[in-house]
């Protein structure tokens, strides 16, 4: 009788071991400078304790193999600077040999870059869509029964609600997958993600993925956080609803923004003006800037403040925007968006006058 019990537990427990061992070593292999010939370093906004604290918490409820994951690859769930993780239960992968690469896929399905407690998703309307970590793949929020504290995501019931709760971090248990885990199927489409079941009259929490924004806010805040500016990531995406009220319409941005950036003390109305104050509604290369004459005005999103070329890099071998110097141009640099990195923040008397 022992003995039966004992390779009944057995099973699934090596499976999850062999699956993340597995998982480890191609991740590694995929990561590795060997197979990259330039990878820039990566940090994530979360720390190490929050990550430990998290799989803490899924273990507690059970949810063991999502807590392996989370410790051994966090860069799976914490991309960005707010994470709301969806953990699955551990009986919909004992049956399943889905490739690993789709495993990472379907777990990033489960994570938004939002902070959504249990209290933030009631208060959601039923029908509004969220991003997950999986581009152009929203998850649905299907069922809000205030009375019950029912809520369900693309019709699946939200079965441990705020396991783990922390300033931007927010998990949440669900009694299945998003997605099927049919791993014939999934060879087939050669994705688990099944399409976003959001219709024409749904209504995004955030509108960081509305086609009508054509700047991808998100990634914008996820790229910023990968490579070193955690403070200004963490900045923007705070105010960044804020931010979208005032301009749903932009198709591309100049971003200014220091290694370290020292605002976050201030009120939430002055730092969504300061950070209004380092982005340009138009995307100019440090070419396109050097090419500016002295005094030459940049609009910024924040209406009535200027930012102005106060030394020109053709005169001097320096560029120096609001007296404050380009010390690493084009340091981030997309299609739609580019980030110069700058020596310090740019500074609002406003925001001076407040501190006095």
């Amino acid at each position: 009788m022992a003995s039966t019990s004992s390779h009944c537990w057995q099973g699934p427990v090596f499976f999850t071991i062999s699956v993340v061992l597995a998982f480890l070593a191609i991740n590694t292999a995929l990561h590795s400078p060997s197979n990259h010939a330039a990878v820039t370093p990566t940090t994530t906004p979360i720390s190490l304790q929050h990550s430990l604290h998290a799989s803490a918490a899924l273990r507690k409820y059970g949810f063991n193999f999502m807590a392996n994951f989370l410790l051994i690859s966090p860069e799976i769930f914490f991309a960005s600077p707010n994470s709301t993780i969806f953990a699955i239960k551990d009986s919909a992968f004992t049956n399943t040999s889905l490739p690993l690469h789709l495993f990472k896929r379907l777990l990033q399905h489960h994570v938004s870059p939002l902070r959504l407690s249990m209290d933030d998703l009631l208060k959601k309307p039923q029908g509004c869509y969220f991003p997950t970590l999986v581009p152009g793949k929203n998850v649905a929020l299907t069922k809000v029964v205030n009375t019950e504290r029912r809520v369900e995501i693309n019709h699946v019931l939200l079965s441990n609600p705020d396991m783990f709760l922390e300033e931007h971090i927010a998990v949440h248990g669900v009694l299945r997958p998003f997605s099927t885990l049919d791993t014939q199927d999934s060879y087939k489409r050669l994705d688990p993600i099944q399409a976003s079941i959001c219709d024409a009259n749904s209504t995004p929490v955030l509108d960081a993925n509305d086609p009508k924004n054509m700047v991808d806010w998100t990634r914008i805040v996820r790229v910023l956080s990968s490579n070193g500016f955690v403070s200004f990531a963490i900045g923007l995406n705070s105010v960044l609803q804020e931010i979208l009220e005032h301009h749903r319409n932009l198709t591309s941005l100049t971003i200014f923004t220091p290694r370290e950036f020292d605002f976050m003390v201030a009120s939430s109305p002055i730092l969504e003006r300061i950070l209004r104050f380092h982005i340009l509604p138009q995307r100019l290369t440090y070419l396109e800037l050097v090419s500016l004459p002295d005094k030459a005005s940049l609009r910024t999103l924040l209406p009535e403040n200027d930012l102005h070329v106060t030394e020109n890099a053709n005169e001097t071998g320096r560029l120096a925007i609001n007296r404050v110097e380009i010390v690493a141009p084009e340091i981030l640099k997309f299609k739609k968006f580019i980030v110069h990195g700058i020596s310090q923040a740019f500074t609002l008397d406003e925001f001076n006058n407040a501190l006095r």
